[in-house]
């Protein structure tokens, strides 16, 4: 029985379970499924009250959220290193051509080791990056009014349009970037 949980789950086990957790979440508490909030209560946590943005009672709205989204680090934690998968991770003929085509040949670990290992971050390139693309999620959720696990699974679940638009606007930047941008960043 325990063998069983070292191989991925498929994805209709995993799919209901995840509609099931947001249902639960807007059924029981009127609460919606995303992590972007988290930061700003982490901010109201920890930081002065004499910011106006950070001035709200953060135990009663974010508690919650913050106590979820740690589950998510454990979870992904004890998934992914308790739980791992002696199985390579299954990428089509296509991606493993494409990615080799760019430079990309460890397929090893959960993520190509060219692309993500702490030495990357100690590079110009990598610490670039790694702030920019973290100064554009941020700004990105903020304009969206949310992330991409808050629209796409609660927002479309709840059948909003707004939620439907980011969703194509996430998928629509994600094919554009993974065709543009990501050669560029493999290049030297």
């Amino acid at each position: 029985m325990l063998e069983l949980l070292h191989h991925p789950w498929p994805w209709y086990v995993t799919g209901p379970l995840l509609g099931l957790v947001a249902t639960s979440l807007l059924v029981i508490g009127n609460k919606q499924l995303g992590v972007s909030s988290n930061f700003r209560h982490l901010c109201a946590a920890v930081f002065p009250r004499n910011v106006a943005f950070f001035k709200y009672d953060w135990t009663r709205t974010g508690l919650w959220n913050l106590v979820f989204a740690g589950g998510i680090v454990v979870g992904g934690f004890i998934g992914g290193v308790l739980l791992a998968s002696p199985e390579p991770v299954a990428v089509t003929a296509r991606a493993h051509a494409d990615l080799a085509g760019l430079g990309v040949h460890d397929f090893a670990g959960l993520v190509p080791h060219q692309l993500f290992h702490w030495g990357a971050l100690l590079t110009l390139k990598g610490w670039l990056l790694i702030v920019g693309g973290g100064f554009l999620i941020g700004f990105g959720t903020a304009y969206a009014g949310g992330c991409t696990s808050g629209h796409g699974i609660t927002g479309l679940a709840d059948l909003q349009l707004p939620s439907l638009i980011a969703v194509i606007a996430f998928f629509a930047a994600g094919a554009l970037a993974s065709h543009f941008l990501l050669p560029l960043l493999l290049s030297g």
